[in-house]
């Protein structure tokens, strides 16, 4: 009886064990860059192949840079299309933001991207006050809907959507609902630079921590001046510091971040956000819409929008770096 007790113990041991996540990385690439994913999970699954399947399913349906996703086929003029659940949700955060943000978010800045050559069309070779004039009547979200039969319509046919602002974020968001499917529930992505977190780092039995990256970071050695911890939480962040370009026959600086309600591409005093939400599609687009905001409009809006945290880089009249953080954002720092 006591040898059956023992073996019954080991067996039970044995089985414990193997049903213990076990922590896991992977790497790859996806959207132009490359993303981490550390996770803990029991189950077996091809998770590579899963995330492949979600990258391909995000990029078919919002990226401007595959010439036969949606979005391209809408910005070439298709009104038939029906579109996807996962463009129906992009557009959602994108009017959430705009509405919340008083349109300085705006996806429908396509043809100012472009222009300005930030988009993947040759850029103009003038842009002075006329031509982005003749633009801004192709700007405007509330130029656009999508009609009961999951048709997008336009008011002109050259308005162009760009939502670069918010699917990478979204496209996190949707990994980590992979994941969740597989069972996962402690998990952290970072895809180039961008966050989500659930659960638990448990081989730390901490929550997950994460840097914000030094506004004079270059690529290929990345400085970190903050850390913060983070669970359940996308984070997002936007900058100027190293997003522009150089008209080769005007020499004037053109910035990444474009002023909708003007059409110019000038910079703000913010020069960078780094934003805590609860998903990394809205953290994503915060993210851009507090570059275009401007400090005070900025503090404005995260006064009044629940469930925003941020932390702003910016320059005072001095032009020194200062930095503005809301109350959240500070409860989340490790020291």
């Amino acid at each position: 009886m006591q040898r059956m007790f023992f073996l019954i113990a080991i067996l039970l041991l044995i089985s414990c064990e193997e049903n213990e996540p076990q922590f896991k990385i992977l790497r790859g690439e996806a959207f132009g860059t490359t993303y981490s994913i550390q996770y803990y999970s029991s189950a077996s699954f091809s998770a590579e192949r899963g995330i492949d399947s979600v990258i391909h399913a995000v990029n078919k349906s919002v990226s401007t840079y595959m010439p036969n996703s949606d979005i391209s086929k809408i910005n070439r003029g298709d009104s038939t299309l029906v579109v996807d659940a996962i463009f129906k949700e992009v557009f959602r955060i994108s009017e959430t933001v705009f509405t919340n943000s008083l349109g300085y978010f705006d996806p429908t800045i396509g043809v100012l991207r472009n222009a300005y050559g930030f988009g993947d069309v040759r850029p103009l070779h003038t842009i002075d006050k006329k031509t982005v004039d003749s633009l801004m009547q192709f700007v405007g979200f509330r130029k656009v809907f999508i009609s009961k039969e999951s048709r997008v319509v336009k008011q002109k046919p050259e308005i162009y959507f760009d939502f670069n602002a918010v699917a990478k974020g979204y496209g996190i968001d949707c990994i980590g609902q992979y994941l969740e499917l597989q069972g996962v529930s402690n998990y952290l992505i970072e895809l180039g630079g961008e966050l989500l977190a659930k659960g638990t780092n448990r081989n730390k039995n901490k929550l997950w921590v994460v840097g914000i990256e030094n506004v004079g970071s270059n690529m290929e050695d990345r400085a970190f001046s903050k850390a913060i911890s983070l669970t359940d939480k996308g984070m997002a962040s936007s900058g100027n510091y190293r997003k522009f370009r150089t008209d080769p026959i005007s020499g004037k600086k053109y910035v990444h971040t474009i002023n909708p309600l003007t059409g110019s591409a000038e910079q703000s005093d913010v020069t960078s956000a780094t934003v805590v939400a609860a998903s990394c599609g809205l953290a994503d687009a915060y993210a851009t819409a507090f570059m275009a905001l401007g400090l005070e409009k900025s503090r404005e809006l995260l006064s009044v929008t629940e469930g925003i945290e941020a932390y702003l880089t910016h320059n005072d009249s001095l032009n020194v770096q200062q930095v503005f953080m809301t109350d959240g954002f500070a409860n989340l720092l490790v020291n």
